[in-house]
């Protein structure tokens, strides 16, 4: 896509806690931009005021909720030569906040756009995590419903690589928690709370810890959290009989056996059916007589599917 002449859009990182981390570029943009797009005016101008900026564009608001529909009124005026300025309240737009919509529209118009680096909760929570930073990957919020969390961190816990996310702190005990089901207890992780304000918190641990932790509730304030990627080469070894017990262990403690199942398959990077089958099989060895030599165990081959076992296996 040729980019046309004229305008240009420009995506400025804001401070994530502290206002002194803004850098001179971002008060330069303030300045010079002929229109600010803000998540939210009212903490835009907060923060111009702090830092001693006149902001003389015109300022527009740009959130999720009219993010669909706003964007061609600021492509249109990138078209027309104008230098717009996108900032979200913390961090880098786009990442987890508005940004992205207008980034492809403004590229598909063949519209310049260009960055102005600033503070990342994401990389400043996987810097101070004492977790392995050479490779990692950001997930974002994890989603809110139990069984759909359950699911992402199912497809995630074979992942070797170190993981990021954004959390509510509503959320966050049941996060840890799934977290500790889904990857397995002694996985270790951090919390960061309030990264570079007054009353930053860096909390490592097991998930297990952690999720302890979480539980007793009051934890306040805006979280990343930022958990170890799965040891390399120990996914996919388990035997059938330590995802059986695996499975026992999580039944005894309260989880009905279709969830059981699902957690340990990934914690150990098996498919759910190989455990179920294991999970099966062992408890028809030990409540038949042995079969005669050749013969399978009887009701192994008729068994319902994982996703079927809860119906008549929960506890």
């Amino acid at each position: 896509m040729a980019v046309a002449a004229g305008g240009l859009l420009v995506l400025a990182g804001t401070p994530i806690g502290d206002v002194s981390d803004a850098s001179p570029a971002l008060r330069r943009e303030l300045a010079a931009a002929d229109l600010v797009a803000a998540e939210d005016t009212r903490r835009l101008q907060r923060l111009a005021t702090a830092l001693g900026v006149r902001v003389g564009g015109r300022v527009l608001s740009y959130f999720d909720g009219n993010e669909t529909a706003r964007t061609p009124e600021l492509v249109a005026a990138l078209q027309d030569g104008a230098r717009v300025l996108l900032v979200t309240d913390a961090g880098m737009p786009s990442v987890s906040d508005p940004g992205y919509r207008l980034v492809e529209a403004a590229i598909e118009a063949g519209v310049r756009v260009t960055v102005v680096p600033g503070p990342s909760a994401v990389l400043a929570a996987l810097a101070v995590s004492g977790l392995p930073a050479d490779r990692f990957c950001f997930e974002g919020f994890l989603p809110r419903r139990s069984g759909e969390r359950a699911r992402r961190l199912t497809a995630l816990a074979t992942e070797e690589r170190t993981l990021v996310f954004f959390e509510s702190r509503h959320r966050l005990a049941a996060s840890l928690a799934a977290m500790r089901d889904a990857f397995g207890a002694q996985r270790h992780a951090a919390v960061c709370r309030e990264l570079t304000k007054t009353h930053e918190e860096i909390r490592r641990g097991s998930l297990a810890e952690l999720s302890a932790w979480a539980a007793d509730g009051g934890v306040l304030g805006e979280i990343t959290l930022v958990v170890g990627g799965a040891p390399a080469g120990e996914t996919g070894t388990a035997t059938a009989a330590e995802a059986a017990a695996a499975v026992a262990d999580r039944e005894a403690a309260g989880t009905a056996r279709k969830e059981a199942i699902a957690a340990v398959a990934g914690e150990l990077g098996l498919p759910k059916r190989d455990v179920y089958a294991a999970v099966v099989g062992g408890r028809n060895q030990s409540t038949t007589r042995p079969s005669p030599a050749g013969c399978p165990q009887p009701g192994v081959s008729g068994a319902p599917s994982p996703d079927q076992a809860h119906t008549s296996s929960r506890r």
